[in-house]
């Protein structure tokens, strides 16, 4: 019975000694996050440090999947209607949270009329969602209309009136230049600002009173 184990307790000490694609001298979390998908944190860290990931585009992936980015108009329009609105005040209360962010509104319009006349009507839509955005308390200096795809970019391709591609489309373009709290490799002081905003102070006044405390 001893001999088994031995021989067992044996075998598996070989094969440790064999495995060399493991080392310890490396982050905390990246074993378990090769083998396991954990540690996410600590591949994303290291991407952000040596440069192979950018801030820019992870929070243009977060704005992407947390707001809609995309409003419609109708034809040959460029008046914002009331759900248009309800999108851009969604997209303005996201926006309010990274004052160190710029971004940018794309115009776009179907295919019906000339481009030269569509190419205008998409920066007029544009800049329809800029000055609402302005509305809400977004800086000015943090907006740009400056790119009018007019029909080029359609979603659905056809020659007819659609709907779908009559849009404007809100993007994360960059970092306001001189800004205090622009992210400089410091993430973490971000999400240390959400969730200071975040925290709700109970007034005094409002603490109920537990009866027979003195």
């Amino acid at each position: 019975m001893k001999k088994g184990l031995l021989a067992s307790v044996a075998l598996v000490g070989l094969v440790a000694c064999e495995d060399t694609s493991q080392t310890f001298f490396v982050e905390a979390g990246s074993v378990v996050d090769a083998e396991q998908a954990f540690g996410a944190a600590t591949a994303q860290n290291t991407a952000i440090q040596n440069g192979t990931r950018s801030y820019t585009v992870d929070l243009a992936q977060r704005f992407a999947n947390e707001v809609q980015s995309t409003i419609n108009f109708e034809f040959n329009s460029a008046v914002l209607d009331a759900a248009s609105r309800a999108t851009l005040q969604k997209q303005a209360e996201w926006i309010r949270q990274f004052p160190e962010i710029r971004f940018r509104v794309y115009g776009h319009t179907d295919a019906v009329g000339s481009q030269s006349y569509n190419k205008s009507l998409g920066l007029r839509r544009a800049r329809a969602v800029v000055s609402y955005l302005s509305s809400q308390g977004i800086n000015r200096n943090r907006l740009e209309a400056v790119v009018s795809l007019g029909e080029t970019q359609p979603l659905i391709v056809t020659q007819n009136r659609e709907r779908q591609n009559r849009r404007t489309v809100t993007e994360v373009s960059g970092f306001v230049e001189r800004h205090p709290n622009i992210l400089d490799g410091k993430y973490a002081a971000v999400i240390y600002r959400e969730y200071i905003t975040s925290a709700e102070v109970i007034p005094t006044g409002a603490v109920p009173s537990i009866e027979g405390s003195e």
